[in-house]
């Protein structure tokens, strides 16, 4: 299997859990994050900006062959999406400290891609 196969695969297994692990802190009321209406916004946010619909397309044009081209778009609109989480999440931080690991672990594989086309 390709590398950049398997990192656009590894980078859709990421989204997917990141997406898994907000749903199940906002239905989890007992949670560490006391305000829920700033968890709310970042499901808004994942809804918002389609990271189901990228991390699925990710896996699905990766599943045999390298597409490089459709690849670099669907990470370039998934880093749009990132950026903004990204930012919302520094800016409450004392509510939302608990995504920011998830948050640097996707930044890295997705500059992993930018990287390589700027080179």
């Amino acid at each position: 299997m390709n590398f950049e196969m398997q990192k656009a695969n590894m980078l859709a297994e990421n989204i997917n859990g990141f997406i898994n692990y907000v749903h199940k802190r906002y239905e989890n009321k007992n949670s560490h994050i006391l305000n829920t209406d700033k968890m709310y916004q970042i499901k808004l946010l994942i809804e918002e900006f389609k990271f189901q619909i990228i991390a699925d397309e990710l896996q699905r044009i990766n599943q045999f062959t390298w597409d490089e081209k459709y690849t670099h778009i669907l990470v370039d609109r998934f880093r749009k999406g990132l950026n903004v989480i990204d930012e919302y999440v520094e800016n409450n931080y004392n509510d939302l400290f608990i995504f920011s690991a998830r948050l640097y672990t996707l930044n890295s594989l997705s500059l992993a891609f930018s990287i390589k086309e700027s080179s």
